[in-house]
């Protein structure tokens, strides 16, 4: 049984004969629609202090700094990633973002996508600079092969103007972030040589592709020429798993199954973003981190909310292992 655009087909050959019939309305639609895309990992947010806009030294749990007293913060967030393979079923390929931020001057760095209020509004206008970097995936931390183009913000984040979110990214509570954005140029791929065209766009960018085993088990996908950027937020759950949290140095984690305490890095990955737990073979991501950063000697513990987050590959994972039992 193959899904799609809210519709099941019994073959894949249907689905991809119903795509092609229908290209011309489900592409107006993905355009029609403000989409947002959660692919983006945060880059070691930066101290500022008070109106000197140079550097100080990242965040970290032995930085010795009065967060209540905090007046400014520089983060610097990738928003989103090309060569990546969403969970709509789209992969944004490098150069979409270049005539966006040519022409639109007004993209702003928001909270949860609300762009219409502005006690939501993180930064924007001089606070901002928006720009697409080119990065290894291993640089960013992943075990992929190849490179992907980051559209990176550069936020100065104001307490007068979002006290709420200053303090979150203080704290290393902010561990996703997504694009609100338009399409404006995309078509389809497909693996099948009955589909010649779907299948030369296939050749062309698949190779491109971090995490092809996705894309192998649905043998299609949505490439993304253009796009307009709209905003990129702070959001609390990331619907990708390729987004883990660069903004603190600890990497202590807590399993929720059995609640052993040990750190991240000293176990193996199991794939994008987890591991298993040494003690009772759970999975436990990174999201799970246990050592928020510290202020003047008082430690806050991160709310329960943060903890509940839901690694979609496990998930699949598990769902797939069910079936073989």
């Amino acid at each position: 049984m193959e899904y799609y655009n809210g519709k099941e087909f019994s073959t894949r050959k249907e689905m991809y004969d119903f795509i092609v019939k229908n290209r011309i309305d489900i592409i107006a639609q993905k355009k029609a629609i403000k989409k947002t895309v959660d692919c983006g990992i945060i880059v070691h947010p930066v101290l500022v202090k008070e109106n000197n806009i140079q550097q100080n030294k990242a965040l970290s749990d032995d930085t010795k700094i009065d967060i209540e007293a905090l007046k400014q913060l520089r983060a610097i967030v990738i928003i989103n990633t090309t060569n990546y393979f969403d969970k709509h079923r789209d992969v944004h390929i490098p150069g979409l973002w270049d005539k966006s931020l040519r022409e639109n001057k007004f993209i702003m760095h928001v909270q949860e996508h609300d762009s219409y209020e502005f006690e939501k509004i993180i930064s924007s206008g001089k606070d901002l600079k928006a720009y697409v970097k080119k990065y290894t995936w291993a640089e960013l931390g992943y075990p992929y092969e190849g490179t992907t183009e980051g559209l990176t913000f550069d936020s100065l984040i104001r307490k007068e103007r979002n006290e709420f979110m200053l303090k979150q990214y203080a704290y290393g509570w902010v561990v996703n972030h997504s694009v609100g954005m338009r399409y404006i140029k995309m078509d389809y791929a497909f693996n099948d040589e009955n589909y010649p065209n779907e299948y030369e766009a296939w050749k062309k960018y698949y190779p491109q592709i971090a995490n092809k085993d996705e894309v192998d088990e649905v043998g299609m996908f949505c490439y993304v020429l253009e796009a307009k950027c709209i905003e990129g937020s702070a959001v609390p759950m990331g619907s990708n798993s390729a987004t883990p949290t660069l903004i603190t140095e600890t990497t202590n984690v807590k399993c929720l199954n059995c609640n052993k305490e040990f750190d991240y890095n000293s176990v193996p990955e199991k794939g994008m973003g987890y591991v298993e737990c040494p003690n009772c073979k759970s999975v436990v991501t990174q999201k799970t981190n246990i050592q928020p950063h510290k202020s003047t000697g008082k430690q806050i513990e991160p709310p329960v909310e943060a903890l509940k987050i839901i690694d979609y590959i496990f998930l699949k994972q598990g769902v797939k292992q069910l079936k073989r039992n």
